[in-house]
């Protein structure tokens, strides 16, 4: 029989020692396990792979919509761009948690070492991870269709993060909020109207009067900012990085306030 003198420790104490792990060593294993399950679940590639490559390659390929002077591809990358975005952060995200929250996932993880924090970094760092091989991917397909970008990549990088910031926290607060049928429901609704009317493969001057409200939305901030800096080589879009700014600040306290863990 083994005692605690023949291990070498002191009485009432354990090798290895039980607990919590650290805090970051939580946040990477649970921000590891959202990435798997964001990339393995079928619905959640579809909206973030497929249909962004499927409409890149499309539109790029056949004159079905007028998108100006120069190459389709130049003016549809940075909105496809943020498309990848808003797919991931807003709708996939929305649909994931919500359906995680009527399950009790989330409920059980708040009871755990995990802080609630910790679980939205976790939940934040999937997102990253999967925006960033979405921007690999159609990058890779917009070079091979011909497209030429310009202009400062950390503007696209700040663009990038705050629309990322944006659309999580707007994403979060559905979740949180409402039933996860809902959710499903008013997140693919949202995805399909911004998809339509958010300057993302239809310019916005295409709908006349209402271009001015439509450019106050996030995709279109986010899609007019990619737009004036990788086609236009314009320099950091101050008023586009402003609105993604208030919506981000708007729907990550608005989230922090209402979601419901239950």
């Amino acid at each position: 029989m083994t005692t605690a003198t023949d291990t070498g420790t002191g009485a009432g104490t354990y090798a290895p020692r039980p607990g919590a792990a650290p805090l970051p060593r939580m946040i990477a294993a649970q921000a590891a396990l959202e990435t798997r399950m964001l990339l393995r679940n079928g619905e959640q590639l579809l909206l973030t792979v497929v249909i962004p490559t499927l409409l890149l390659a499309l539109f790029s390929s056949v004159d079905i919509v007028d998108t100006g002077a120069g190459k389709s591809v130049d003016f549809l990358a940075p909105g496809i761009l943020a498309l990848a975005v808003m797919s991931t952060a807003f709708t996939g995200q929305a649909i994931a948690t919500g359906f995680e929250r009527r399950y009790g996932v989330l409920k059980r993880l708040a009871s755990s070492p995990l802080p609630r924090w910790g679980l939205m970094t976790a939940k934040t760092a999937a997102v990253l991870v999967t925006e960033i091989l979405q921007v690999i991917l159609l990058t890779v397909i917009a070079f091979a269709l011909g497209w030429s970008p310009h202009g400062n990549p950390l503007a696209v990088l700040l663009l990038l993060v705050l629309g990322t910031a944006a659309f999580s926290g707007l994403g979060l607060l559905m979740a949180g909020t409402l039933k996860a049928e809902a959710t499903l429901a008013a997140a693919n609704l949202v995805f399909l109207l911004l998809l339509v009317g958010g300057g993302v493969i239809v310019p916005l001057s295409k709908f006349g009067g209402a271009q001015h409200v439509l450019g106050l939305l996030p995709i279109s901030a986010l899609s007019n900012g990619l737009r004036d800096v990788l086609q236009h080589g314009a320099g950091t879009p101050w008023g586009d990085l402003g609105i993604l700014a208030v919506w981000a600040v708007l729907g990550l306290a608005a989230a922090g306030r209402f979601f419901r863990w239950e």
